[in-house]
């Protein structure tokens, strides 16, 4: 597309940095809240289960020990924070690799604006898509700043996202099959991504 600037959309796309930043963004989701109990934590006496010697069976300690269904975990997950820091230039050169792979697909619609009304309407939302043909495609609508009539409008729709530029990523951005990005919000990418 003529109208889109090649020092956004037009750089050539590495795979491995896009990769490097979904795989950053997903961790930096991930709720680390997953707990085991180690030998020490589980409800049981520490006391020796039979004799040592003379039973026949083998050596035990007490009941809590990990070999024993219900005994406590060895090395097991324990709560953490999956974040890590990656570079701003990388997130921002991803960002624009994200976008620039879309373009060669020929899978951005400009549209002036999304005009919905004042009220949320899925019918009407279904509509717009229709009329850019793209009613069963993976849509990210990306708009200049939250809107909540275009936001809840697309909620029931399973395929749609609806994003501010603020909130525009390498994840949401190569999930989608085509991306509708309206003029004002064009800008707001040149803004944030311009070199």
């Amino acid at each position: 597309m003529s109208e889109l600037r090649e020092d956004v959309f037009g750089i050539e796309v590495k795979k491995h940095i896009l990769w490097e930043v979904v795989k950053w963004q997903l961790a930096k989701k991930r709720q680390g809240t997953h707990s085991t109990k180690t030998r020490g934590e589980v409800a049981y006496s520490g006391r020796k289960l039979y004799s040592q010697k003379g039973t026949g069976n083998a050596r035990h300690g007490d009941r809590g020990a990990n070999i024993f269904v219900g005994g406590g975990v060895a090395h097991g997950p324990k709560p953490r924070d999956y974040y890590y820091p990656l570079p701003k230039k990388v997130r921002k050169l991803a960002l624009k690799m994200a976008l620039s792979s879309k373009a060669k697909e020929n899978a951005i619609v400009l549209v002036d604006g999304i005009d919905i009304g004042d009220v949320p309407k899925t019918k009407k939302a279904i509509e717009f898509l229709k009329a850019n043909g793209l009613e069963k495609k993976k849509v990210l609508v990306i708009i200049p700043e939250k809107d909540q009539v275009v936001e809840k409008s697309f909620r029931n729709l399973q395929n749609v996202k609806v994003l501010p530029v603020e909130g525009l990523n390498v994840y949401d951005t190569l999930w989608a099959d085509s991306l509708i990005i309206t003029r004002p919000a064009l800008d707001k990418i040149y803004e944030r991504l311009g070199s």
